[in-house]
């Protein structure tokens, strides 16, 4: 692991999530490397990117890097299987994210198989990272901890069909984590605002992951435009 220290740099800091669709105009990995160094300088603690081409083009930067990669289009697809994992963790990423809720994975593995199989790989090659499971729920988070993940996400919070989609982040999920888990939870999904990251951590959350509204322009700038719009509108 290049940071003996991840957990601690990402104690109260923020994570920039740096991805783009595919068909977009940033899609492209050397973009996403730059706007990560932008977030860096914008006192970044960590960066989240998408795809193993993505990862290997963050990998030496100073700060812990979150690897996913998605792929497919079942329910579960980030990081979706034991094979992706790996790929990730080989690519370079510092922490790998993975689909941490209880539904059924593609390869048929448990989320505790999906771990322990990473935890081996990292055996044998002497390569390390952490695991971050991304749940939907406070059930997923209760069983990602007894699986072995190092970090709790709230990233599938209302898209796994469990809990409501709220206008920002879902505080109620982080303070239910908070309760009765131990590891680390990283507050993630619809985090619009400052007070909005800020409102993250008062609820529990260790570290806060922002994207949509740091890095992506085309969303930030349909918020802006139908601002105007309703304005001119009245």
């Amino acid at each position: 692991m290049r940071f003996t220290d991840t957990l601690e740099r990402l104690r109260g800091g923020l994570t920039v999530s740096c991805q783009a669709y595919p068909g977009e105009a940033m899609r492209d990995p050397n973009t996403m490397a730059q706007i990560a160094q932008a977030a860096i300088v914008g006192g970044a603690s960590a960066i989240r990117v998408q795809g193993i081409a993505d990862i290997r083009a963050v990998a030496d930067l100073p700060v812990p890097i979150v690897g996913l990669w998605k792929d497919g289009e079942d329910d579960v697809f980030i990081t979706p299987t034991l094979e992706h994992a790996i790929a990730v963790a080989d690519a370079g990423a510092d922490i790998v994210a993975i689909d941490g809720t209880r539904r059924p994975r593609p390869d048929g593995r448990t989320l505790a198989e999906t771990i322990a199989g990473l935890r081996a790989h990292f055996a044998e090659t002497g390569r390390d990272a952490l695991i971050m499971a991304d749940c939907g729920s406070l059930e997923d988070a209760v069983m990602a901890e007894a699986a072995g993940a190092d970090i709790l996400g709230t990233t599938l919070s209302g898209y796994s069909g469990e809990r409501p989609k709220t206008d920002g982040p879902d505080l109620e999920l982080i303070g239910l984590i908070a309760e009765q888990c131990t590891k680390p939870i990283c507050a993630e999904g619809r985090i619009h605002t400052p007070a909005h990251a800020g409102a993250a951590i008062d609820a529990g959350a260790f570290t806060v992951c922002v994207g949509t509204a740091i890095t992506h322009p085309s969303t930030i700038t349909s918020w802006f435009a139908a601002a105007v719009k309703e304005a001119g509108a009245e």
